[in-house]
C-alpha cells in the first residue's frame, strides 16, 4: 500500500509504486477522501510450529532518508491479537471488508479520538478521587479543540500534565484557574523530534501508547492512523524512564511555552546538571549509556507509578 498524498514525497512514491508494479507486486493506493498515515507492516510466515503473523507498528515513515533525520519508535510483535487487528485493518484498507473493531489497536477515524478523550477524562476522575494521576504526551502538534478542553478539565481536577510538542500547540499552559498544572516544551536539535508517545498513570496501573497520530482534527477524523498500547513491562519502562525522561529533563535545547504564547529557552539552574537529550540518546546508542561527562547513574530518573504486579 502506497499513500500518494505524501507531502514533499509524491513523486518519489509514484516512482516506487511503478517499480513495484513492474516487478509484479500488487500495489493499493488507498481510499477516496482519507489519507493513510498509519505506519504498519505485516508479515505472515510459516514457522515450524505453524502460521504466525509478525507486525511492526511505529511512529515513523518507511523512508530511508527521514529514518536518518527523524527520531521515532516502533513495536515489533507476534502477539496474536495485534496480528489479527493489523490483518483486519489491511483488509479494510484494501477494500475487502468494513471496519471490524479492534482488540488492541486504536484506529482513526473510528475509535482513536473518543479513546484519547476518555483516557484524559479517566485521569481527571482519578485525581478527583485522590488517586495518582498524571499525563505525559509527546507529539508534533496539538490543535484539536476537544482534546485541549479535556486537558484543561484534567488540569483543573489536579492532574499533572507534561506535554512535549515540537511544533504547533494551541493549548496555553500556566493560565490561572485553567491550566496551572500543564507544562509544554518543544525540543529543536540535530534530529527532528517525530515520535508520538502517550502516558497515562491510571491510578498506579500505567497505560502507554505509541503511534502515528498527532492530536489534530485531521489526524483524528481525516486520516487512517494507528496507536498501539505497549503492554510489555520492560519496553514500557524504557519508554518512560529513557525516551520520555530525557526530553523532560532537557535544559539545553528545550524551549518552554509560556502562558502568553511565547517560548523561553531552558537553561540549567545554578548547580543543576546540564542535559541535552539528543546528545545523550546518541551516547546511549553508541556507547551503552554514558556521555563523556556523565555516568549512567546520572541520567534523570522519572518518578512514575510502579509496574503492576502482574507485569513483574
Amino acid at each position: 500500500m502506497v499513500e500518494l498524498k505524501a507531502r514533499f514525497d509524491e513523486a518519489n512514491n509514484i516512482l516506487w509504486a511503478r517499480k513495484l508494479e513492474e516487478a509484479g507486486v500488487h500495489v493499493v493506493y488507498g481510499l477516496v477522501g482519507y489519507k493513510i498515515h498509519c505506519k504498519m507492516a505485516l508479515v505472515v510466515r510459516r514457522d515450524e510450529d505453524g502460521i504466525r503473523r509478525y507486525v511492526h507498528l511505529g511512529t515513523g515513515n518507511y523512508n530511508a532518508s527521514t529514518a536518518r533525520l527523524y527520531t521515532d519508535v516502533g513495536l515489533l510483535t507476534c502477539k496474536p491479537d495485534f496480528g489479527e487487528d493489523a490483518t483486519n485493518l489491511f483488509n479494510l484498507l484494501t477494500g475487502i471488508c468494513q471496519f471490524q473493531g479492534t482488540k488492541k489497536l486504536l484506529v482513526a477515524p473510528f475509535t482513536l479520538h473518543e479513546r484519547i478523550i476518555n483516557l484524559i477524562g479517566q485521569e481527571a476522575a482519578n485525581a478527583e478521587k485522590g488517586l495518582p494521576a498524571r499525563i505525559i504526551a509527546k507529539m508534533n502538534s496539538l490543535v484539536d479543540r476537544e482534546t485541549i478542553q479535556a486537558l484543561y478539565r484534567a488540569s483543573q481536577a489536579g492532574v499533572k500534565i507534561e506535554l512535549i510538542v515540537r511544533g504547533i500547540c494551541c493549548l496555553r499552559p500556566g493560565v490561572v484557574g485553567i491550566s496551572e498544572n500543564i507544562s509544554v516544551r518543544s525540543i529543536v536539535d540535530r534530529f527532528l523530534e517525530h515520535s508520538r508517545i502517550f502516558y497515562f498513570e491510571n491510578a498506579l496501573k500505567p497505560q502507554l501508547f505509541i503511534g502515528s497520530a498527532d492530536w489534530m482534527p485531521r489526524n483524528f477524523f481525516a486520516r487512517f492512523e494507528v496507536v498501539v498500547p505497549i503492554e510489555d513491562g520492560n519496553l514500557r519502562d524504557r519508554l518512560i524512564h529513557e525516551i520520555l525522561a530525557l526530553p523532560l529533563a532537557d535544559n539545553i535545547k528545550a524551549r518552554t511555552l509560556q502562558s502568553d504564547g511565547s517560548y523561553r529557552k531552558a537553561t540549567p539552574a545554578k548547580g543543576e546538571t546540564p542535559h541535552r537529550s539528543q546528545t545523550e540518546f546518541v551516547a546511549k546508542a553508541l556507547g551503552g549509556g554514558a556521555t563523556p561527562q556523565k555516568s549512567r547513574s546520572q541520567y534523570p530518573k522519572m518518578k512514575v507509578a510502579p509496574r503492576p504486579a502482574s507485569l513483574t
